[in-house]
C-alpha cells in the first residue's frame, strides 16, 4: 500500500511539473528600430564596414559567411 502511494504520488508530481513551463514564442521579442546596417558606434565593429552605410555592411556579412563555409575554408589552401 505505501509503495502504491509512494509511486502515485510520485507520478502525479512528475505530470505536474510540466504545468509551469512558460511559453517560448517570439510574442515579446524586442524588435530592433533602425536597419541593421546603422547599427552600433563602437569599438566592436567589423573592420572594413562604415556605419550607415548598406552596401560595405552587406560586403561585410558575405565576407563573415564566407569564413564560416568549411568547403570555402578547407578548400582554400588546396590548388587544383
Amino acid at each position: 500500500m505505501n509503495r502504491k502511494l509512494i509511486v502515485c504520488a510520485a507520478a502525479a508530481a512528475w505530470v505536474l511539473a510540466g504545468c509551469g513551463e512558460k511559453p517560448q514564442d517570439t510574442a515579446h521579442a524586442k524588435k530592433a528600430d533602425v536597419p541593421a546596417w546603422q547599427g552600433a558606434d563602437n569599438a566592436y565593429v567589423a573592420q572594413g564596414w562604415t556605419k550607415g552605410d548598406e552596401k560595405s555592411w552587406e560586403k561585410q556579412i558575405n565576407t563573415r559567411a564566407q569564413g564560416q563555409n568549411e568547403y570555402q575554408r578547407i578548400n582554400a589552401g588546396v590548388r587544383q
